[in-house]
């Protein structure tokens, strides 16, 4: 049986925060609040001192049919009572692996990094699976360079399936994939859309039609089924819509 200390290692132990700090972060939380309520996506933030959830954002997706103040109470309690006991130990190994590879970097590079994984939770009301992609990116760090919180996203997924892990970036034309079975994490290149299939991909996102996307880019119809064909094919999406939520999740568009 999972327990709260099991997502507390010493890659990241955190001695102590003042009050005062916690003070001076208030005004970040509400901002960050502010920002919940423009998107679909849920959105919290972990408190690695106190071991809790600092806030919790009112987006149901990540709720589970609980209330924002309920998850907030639970903290990482939450994980262990809403996450399949196989999804847990999932959970437990990628808390260890990131936190060995963000030990590598240097403290002022570590909050360019963004981890990306996917898992499955169960809503206590209708006890079904719910498949969520999360994301999660330091957001302050101690002076030592442990990270103190970390801002965390949830969202419905595009393509993803449980066991993929990606470290990506700010701004890097690589990634980093770690592999379960080697127990290593590989660098790789990420994906590459040239200008043109950003543009059929951008406008396609606003709605725009096959045709009417043609003559804004001033290319034949033809041409443009091409472009959305080589965007499959790197996206490894099978319609227009997923490959959007790809794009979306990787920062493409």
């Amino acid at each position: 049986m999972a327990k709260i200390d099991d997502f507390f290692i010493p890659d990241n132990s955190v001695a102590i925060i003042s009050d005062a700090s916690y003070e001076g972060i208030q005004h970040t939380i509400d901002e960050i609040e502010a920002f919940s309520r423009l998107t679909y996506k849920s959105v919290y933030i972990i408190d690695y001192y106190k071991r809790n959830f600092l806030f919790v954002a009112k987006n149901p997706l990540f709720l589970c049919g609980h209330t924002p103040e309920e998850v907030t109470e639970l903290g990482y309690n939450f994980y262990i009572e809403n996450v399949p006991p196989e999804d847990l130990k999932f959970l437990l190994e990628i808390n260890v692996k990131g936190f060995e590879f963000l030990k590598e970097i240097p403290a002022k590079e570590k909050k360019e990094y963004t981890i990306s994984y996917c898992f499955n939770i169960i809503n206590k009301q209708s006890k079904k699976k719910q498949l969520i992609n999360h994301q999660i990116t330091p957001l302050r760090l101690t002076k030592s360079g442990e990270i103190w919180l970390a801002l965390c996203v949830a969202s419905i997924p595009s393509n993803g399936t449980v066991g993929e892990i990606i470290m990506s970036r700010n701004g890097a034309n690589t990634q980093w994939r770690y592999s379960r079975e080697g127990k290593r994490w590989k660098e790789e290149p990420r994906f590459e859309l040239n200008e043109n299939e950003l543009n059929v991909l951008k406008f396609s996102a606003m709605g725009y039609t096959m045709n009417e996307i043609a003559e804004l880019v001033h290319r034949s119809f033809d041409t443009v089924k091409v472009y959305r064909k080589n965007i499959f094919e790197k996206l490894g999406a099978e319609n227009i819509s997923e490959a959007i939520n790809i794009a979306m999740n990787y920062r493409l568009i």
